[in-house]
């Protein structure tokens, strides 16, 4: 009788596990922590190019939202990850998508930025399926860019920040599909 009480107590003191999110292989907790914060899961989508499954992405808030505007003037961190599936993603390609991005959903500050945009670029090489790319919102630093867990560097400016975000969130996204999931629409 004691040993199944000792283990009834056990149980009850036992921490929940952590709950996770799944989407084509790659998985993603419910919360991480970063520093002293702690960022939920906002919402996941995937990245397609024609037929290409290109990465899967999820969207790390503070608080969650699903108003692109909201999110831009959030205080707080931000993280948004991007799991890569293929290995047809190479720089040239890359570089050309963030040109894109920045320059459809932010014109008006796109000649402004070009020389933040142009170093934001330079961190990265080819993408290879397997490789993660982790931008890191950080109130008053700017935006931090990890890949593979090795920190390349931070690009200055909430100007930035606000236009990295909008290459998914503004007017003329990578895919409806992937924009509905990181708000967490889908």
């Amino acid at each position: 009788m004691a040993r199944i009480f000792v283990f009834l107590i056990s149980l009850l003191l036992m921490s929940p596990p952590a709950m996770a999110r799944e989407m084509n292989g790659v998985t993603m907790p419910d919360q991480i922590t970063l520093g002293e914060s702690t960022l939920q899961l906002n919402g996941m989508g995937l990245r397609k190019k024609l037929w290409i499954k290109v990465y899967v992405a999820g969207l790390y808030l503070e608080q969650k939202s699903h108003n692109p505007e909201e999110i831009y003037k959030m205080p707080g961190k931000k993280r948004l990850e991007m799991h890569f599936l293929t290995n047809k993603a190479n720089k040239g390609k890359m570089d050309s998508a963030w040109e894109e991005g920045f320059k459809k959903n932010s014109p008006e500050l796109f000649e402004k930025l070009r020389p933040r945009i142009n170093k934001f670029r330079d961190f990265f090489g080819d993408m290879h399926k397997g490789d993660v790319l982790a931008l890191t919102f950080l109130p008053g630093q700017g935006v931090q860019a990890e890949y593979n867990g090795e920190v390349k560097g931070t690009i200055e400016g909430a100007d930035f920040a606000t236009a990295l975000l909008r290459v998914w969130f503004g007017p003329h996204p990578p895919g409806g599909d992937l924009k509905k999931g990181l708000l967490g629409e889908k």
